[in-house]
């Protein structure tokens, strides 16, 4: 707490002020942290230096002094010439001593200085062979001072005119900081060297090699204020990028490599070309090139053209459990330890609903279809780069804070072969009922004697199956020995409107219906790791029975890089699932950040 302070008089510093509140701070136990900070800040010695240079220059800005003399250090080197000259005495000789020490001689320069009030840089003088066209042009000499980094600047070299022009300023670098040089300018000289015959990449090698202070004789361009606000667009990367292997690239050492998911602030579009960025969370400052949308997708279309790339993908469905079943609603017992072989003929089932959803699901991934007359629905993600065109490049997106009262996210379960996701997210769901939901299932089969409508299944007829299908209801749906099986949007909404959580696994087809605003998915990609020697790895202890071949593990390792190549760009997070119960606890604590932390998501889903 902070006890009644002191009466101070006008007269006391400011410092003076500062000691005695940091003096009055005494923690107590609603305050202890924040006021051991403020003790532990006001106490800095930075801040009491700061405080005195303060009341110095109030002091001075209220009697104005003026100096006696603005000279002092020649006054000094006299006095000392004149010491010398004759015989001295001690208080002479420390006289003569104290003048000749450097730090004397630098406080009277400082003096001499301030009192000239010499603050502009000494410049080089003008060239004598100063060229006749240029006495009628306004010239800017400019000196910059870098170290290791990069100048911050590209350059070109006018068609018109031959002129080598400055053609981009990067956000951050040297040149921007400086506040001296400007996309438009001329570049006459560097360092003295005329350049104005010399190639761009020669000028460019130039500045980059050169250390410390850099000349330039620049003929302003005419400035343009609005072009220089700072853009607030943030972007999804939805491809991996590296600059070095860009020819196209105007300078590689400005490219920004960037991986797929990487989010990018995007400060500036002035550059139809070449847009300039920064990476979300990099503690470099500086902005640098990415290539814009126009651009990327016109050469991607060009290199199409001429057979270098493939056609563009289209979402396929990758290689999941494909295991015929004998009977999906088998009473089999399930320990978490066994696998069925993607040439298996018969699987265990799952207790609940939720299990032998699961169960039957996977035995339909050939038969399922999804919906394809996607209305647009209010609030829908409409970004060029989400859902809706050729090529994957960027998504705008923006960050989503989850507030109480507002309907949970749609945690969204895909998962290559062999991983279980469904009984993943039932350990996850039982663990917290009150939490956590799943979407019940539609089925057309009959009801058994101990299942319960609403619990286990939704049971309706083939008919009214077949009307919702056809009125887009479900999310996904199947057949398997003449029965109906799917998820329906109303069985999501359910859960949701109860404020719980819903979990769901799908195939990847199904994102292109539940990402909208109105779910706003957290898409969990769940694969297994498989590395080199791993066949020996699944034994009893495993998640993986004995009776999985090599064959079988590369087909589940072919199973995730399909997915990832084909849907990896609609993924928020990626558990590598090498046991369950270690798979387990990794999901839960992402399933806890998703629901406290901001994260990124498409820019459409936050706008109202």
């Amino acid at each position: 707490m902070i006890e009644a302070m002191p009466i101070v008089s006008a007269s006391t510093g400011l410092h003076e002020i500062l000691a005695l509140l940091t003096s009055q701070l005494h923690p107590d136990a609603n305050h202890k942290e924040d006021l051991v900070f403020l003790k532990d800040v006001f106490s800095e010695k930075s801040i009491g230096y700061l405080m005195k240079i303060h009341e110095k220059l109030k002091q001075y800005e209220k009697h104005s002094p003026t100096p006696v003399l603005h000279s002092a250090s020649c006054l000094a080197e006299d006095l000392a010439e004149e010491l010398q000259n004759g015989p001295l005495e001690d208080d002479e000789q420390e006289l003569l001593l104290l003048l000749s020490t450097p730090h004397l001689k630098a406080v009277l320069s400082a003096h001499d200085t301030v009192a000239q009030k010499k603050f502009d840089p000494v410049l080089p003088p003008l060239p004598d062979d100063l060229d006749d066209d240029l006495e009628e042009e306004s010239v800017k000499i400019v000196r910059l001072v870098k170290n290791k980094e990069p100048l911050g600047a590209t350059i070109r070299r006018d068609e018109a005119t031959g002129a080598v022009i400055v053609a981009r300023i990067m956000r951050g670098g040297a040149a921007d900081r400086s506040g001296l040089v400007h996309v438009g300018d001329e570049l006459r000289e560097v360092n003295g060297n005329l350049i104005t015959h010399k190639r761009p990449d020669e000028i460019s090698q130039i500045l980059s090699q050169s250390q410390g202070s850099i000349t330039l004789k620049i003929i302003p361009a005419v400035a343009d204020d609005d072009k220089m606000k700072e853009s607030k667009v943030y972007i999804r990367a939805l491809f991996d990028y590296t600059p070095f292997e860009d020819k196209a690239t105007p300078c590689q050492e400005a490219g920004l490599p960037f991986k797929r998911g990487d989010v990018l602030q995007v400060v500036s579009q002035e550059d139809p070309t070449w847009w300039q960025a920064k990476r979300v969370g990099d503690c470099n400052l500086r902005a640098a090139l990415i290539p814009s949308v126009q651009f990327q997708e016109r050469r991607l279309r060009y290199r199409m053209k001429m057979g270098s790339v493939s056609a563009p993908i289209s979402p396929k469905a990758p290689t999941y459990e494909r295991a015929d079943r004998e009977d999906c609603d088998n009473k089999s017992a399930v320990n978490g330890k066994d696998i069925v072989s993607p040439k298996s003929k018969a699987a265990p089932a799952f207790c609940g609903h939720a299990f032998s959803w699961d169960f039957y699901s996977a035995s339909l991934r050939r038969s399922f279809r999804h919906r394809k007359d996607r209305q647009g629905s209010p609030g829908e993600a409409h970004t060029p780069d989400a859902n809706h065109t050729e090529f994957l490049i960027y998504e705008e997106v923006a960050q989503y804070f989850p507030r109480p009262g507002e309907r949970p996210r749609l945690i969204t379960l895909i998962g290559s072969l062999g991983t279980r996701i469904a009984e993943l997210k039932q350990k996850v769901i039982a663990e917290n009922l009150r939490r956590y939901g799943l979407a019940v299932p539609h089925t057309t089969r009959a009801r058994k004697s101990h299942e319960r409508e609403g619990v286990e299944y939704h049971f309706i007829s083939k008919a009214a199956f077949e009307a919702d299908i056809q009125n887009g209801k479900f999310i996904e749906y199947g057949e398997y020995k003449e029965n109906l099986y799917g998820t329906s949007l109303d069985s999501i909404h359910r859960v949701l409107d109860q404020n719980k959580v819903c979990l769901v696994d799908v195939q990847p087809e199904a994102l292109k219906t539940l990402r909208t605003a109105e779910f706003k998915p957290y898409v969990i990609f769940v694969r297994l790791r498989i590395g080199d020697g791993q066949r020996k790895q699944f034994g009893s202890s495993s998640s993986l029975s004995v009776g999985v071949t090599d064959d079988d593990l590369q087909e589940m390792k072919q199973s995730a890089e399909q997915m990832d190549e084909c849907y990896g760009h609609w993924v928020d997070y990626v558990l590598v699932k090498e046991d369950p119960a270690s798979a387990l606890a990794e999901l839960q604590v992402v399933l806890e950040k998703v629901q406290m932390e901001p994260q990124w998501v498409p820019a459409s889903w936050v706008r109202r």
